[in-house]
C-alpha cells in the first residue's frame, strides 16, 4: 500500500500548491490588474501555464486517488470527497491528511485488503480446545 499512498500524497501536494498559486496569485493578477500592466502580464502567464498544468496533473491525481481508494477499500462517499478535493484551494491538503490517516490506521489495525479478518489463537493451532469459535476483536 506504500506506493499508491506515496503517489497520492505527492499528487495531492502538487495539485494543491499549483491550485493555490493559480487561484490566489495568477487569477487576481490577471483579472484585477490594469490592462497592459506588468502585473496583468504575469497573471496572464500564470493563469495560462499553471491552469493547463493543473488540469493535466489533476487527471493524474484522480488516477492516483482512485487507485488508492480501491487498494484501501474506501467507501464511495470517502472516495468522492477525496477525488473532488483537488478542485478547491487548500482542501486538497486537508483531504490528503485525512486519507493518509485512514490508510495508516488501516495498516496498524490489520484490517487492510490482505487481512483475513481473523486472528490466530494463542497457541497458533486454530480454535480453542473447547471447540468454541474464536471471536475476532477487529471492527467489521
Amino acid at each position: 500500500m506504500r506506493t499508491p499512498l506515496l503517489a497520492y500524497r505527492v499528487m495531492a501536494t502538487v495539485v494543491g500548491v499549483l491550485l493555490i498559486i493559480l487561484v490566489l496569485i495568477g487569477l487576481p493578477l490577471h483579472y484585477l490588474s490594469p490592462d497592459g500592466s506588468q502585473a496583468e502580464a504575469i497573471g496572464d502567464g500564470i493563469s495560462q501555464y499553471l491552469g493547463v498544468a493543473h488540469g493535466w496533473l489533476y487527471m493524474i491525481f484522480l488516477v492516483a486517488a482512485f487507485v488508492l481508494s480501491r487498494k484501501a477499500n474506501w467507501d464511495l462517499r470517502f472516495t468522492i470527497v477525496t477525488l473532488v478535493s483537488g478542485t478547491v484551494p487548500i482542501l486538497s491538503f486537508w483531504a490528503e491528511r485525512r486519507a493518509t490517516r485512514r490508510v495508516l490506521e488501516m495498516g496498524s489495525t490489520g484490517t487492510g485488503p490482505s487481512s483475513t479478518g481473523t486472528r490466530p489463537s494463542s497457541t497458533g493451532t486454530g480454535p480453542s480446545s473447547t471447540g468454541a469459535r474464536a471471536r475476532s476483536t477487529e471492527p467489521r
